[in-house]
């Protein structure tokens, strides 16, 4: 082991990583996003419904999310994703959507949501792209 690396606790890493959204902001907008797919518009009461949160927690959530410019949402109104929520939605739902198959795989069952839902917020991009790389390079090997 290289006695130069720097280890920190794992809420250590999180305040070193400088990203603005925290894993319940990033469910909440795959789910907006998700919910979206179907439909035109997402209503608070709804989203709260399919998160299992009150509405007023889902309010103020998404009210954070207008703030850093990923929603438009007006009280009382309808919740709408703006370019940059898409770009970051769809990105979620694919992460989530590469972990689901390799874990499905790895424990041959249909669905591994639950899983998912717990570990998706660790991963960086990088190691999802190489993941679904080795996923479907595998996946091709077994076809042969």
């Amino acid at each position: 082991m290289d006695s130069n690396t720097d280890f920190y606790t794992f809420r250590g890493y999180q305040l070193n990583d400088n990203a603005q959204l925290t894993s319940s902001m990033e469910d909440y907008l795959e789910m907006i996003c998700r919910m979206l797919k179907k439909q035109d518009v997402v209503r608070i009461h709804e989203l709260a419904a399919r998160l299992h949160v009150k509405p007023s927690s889902a309010s103020k959530m998404v009210n954070n999310l207008r703030l850093l410019g990923l929603v438009n949402f007006e009280k009382y109104g309808y919740i709408k994703l703006t370019v940059k929520g898409l770009a970051v939605g769809e990105y979620l739902i694919y992460r989530h959507d590469v972990l689901n198959k390799l874990l499905c795989l790895i424990n041959n069952s249909d669905d591994e949501t639950e899983q998912v839902e717990k570990i998706e917020h660790f991963l960086n991009e990088k190691t999802i792209r190489n993941i679904e790389k080795h996923l479907n390079e595998y996946l091709i090997m077994q076809k042969k």
